[in-house]
């Protein structure tokens, strides 16, 4: 199992705290020395007072805080969980990835979803109701504009006579492209175009509010890596997807309490159905709090002598 912690970034109501350089920098580090194997941030432009009420959150532009972690950082990989794709130009996107890649040495998993917020398609002057379609776009032009030769290509809001980007990606043609999303039509893409699959448990009553599939137990989420399987056998692939995942009780974003056997209880379910990445945020009042349940995860559960599946 491999991990991904959270960036605060989120927690602008303590500015001085998590949401400046020094911090993303130390954050970032404390990830490293801990032994977490990648960072993530999330990614809402101009989301709506009505969804921030009811439980949304702000978020920094996922580039430029990636690219103070990876400043701060040697080896940890820089996740967007998830770079909606829908709401820019594709080739504006790929130069912020190819240029985050360059930076950092090839360290970018590019995390992408479809959205589902209206309010903010809304507001960036975006198309919703294609967003699918743009979404499967979006991703071929970006793998075009990152091979580094001359494309000629035509969407529904762009057309590339000719146009080149460089520098590539540093691992050649592309970045890791993970799919975000419970739908069939996300685990669809995620199997013909995409190295890496992340679904998301849902709130009991939200699936539909969130305009994606059903996630709310264990039994949930192996069905739906079942369907998966099935999906991957059909296209023929020759390498299984990655499977990313929030365990149950340390949600994405509002971190929650933790016991060492109660997470590795639950790291071991995961792995059987083949969850490959956990992505988590842990809890903190402050950033010192933080920064010890960073060392306490890194102590006891990835630096530990514990391997899921063996015993105590």
């Amino acid at each position: 199992m491999r991990y991904s912690l959270g960036l605060p970034t989120d927690r602008v109501s303590a500015p001085a705290e998590f949401v400046t350089g020094a911090a993303v920098m130390e954050v970032a580090r404390a990830a490293e020395t801990a032994g977490f194997d990648a960072c993530f941030v999330t990614d809402h432009p101009f989301p709506p007072t009505r969804w921030l009420e009811s439980g949304g959150h702000h978020a920094l532009d996922p580039f430029v805080a990636l690219s103070f972690a990876a400043a701060a950082t040697e080896r940890l990989l820089l996740q967007t969980n998830m770079y909606v794709v829908p709401y820019r130009n594709p080739f504006l996107g790929a130069k912020a990835v190819a240029s985050l890649d360059a930076l950092s040495g090839g360290r970018v998993v590019l995390g992408i979803a479809a959205g589902y917020l209206k309010g903010e398609f809304a507001a960036l002057g975006a198309a919703f109701e294609d967003r699918n379609a743009r979404t499967d776009e979006a991703i071929a032009a970006m793998r075009a504009a990152w091979t580094g030769r001359p494309i000629q290509l035509a969407g529904r809001d762009f057309e590339a006579r000719d146009n080149v980007m460089l520098p590539a990606p540093v691992a050649g043609s592309s970045v890791p492209i993970w799919i975000g999303g419970n739908s069939r039509r996300a685990m669809r893409r995620a199997v013909e175009v995409g190295d890496g699959w992340v679904p998301f448990p849902t709130p009991p009553g939200t699936s539909g509010a969130l305009r994606t599939g059903r996630i709310e137990s264990l039994d949930d989420l192996e069905a739906r890596i079942g369907i998966l399987r099935e999906m991957e056998q059909e296209a023929e692939r020759d390498t299984a997807l990655d499977i990313c995942f929030v365990p149950f009780g340390l949600n994405m974003m509002d971190g929650g309490s933790w016991t060492a056997t109660e997470f590795r209880e639950a790291v071991t379910s995961l792995g059987e159905f083949g969850v490959t990445w956990l992505t988590l945020t842990l809890p903190g009042r402050s950033r010192a709090e933080l920064l010890r349940e960073i060392e306490r995860f890194g102590s006891e559960i990835i630096r530990g002598r514990w391997v899921p599946g063996a015993p105590e």
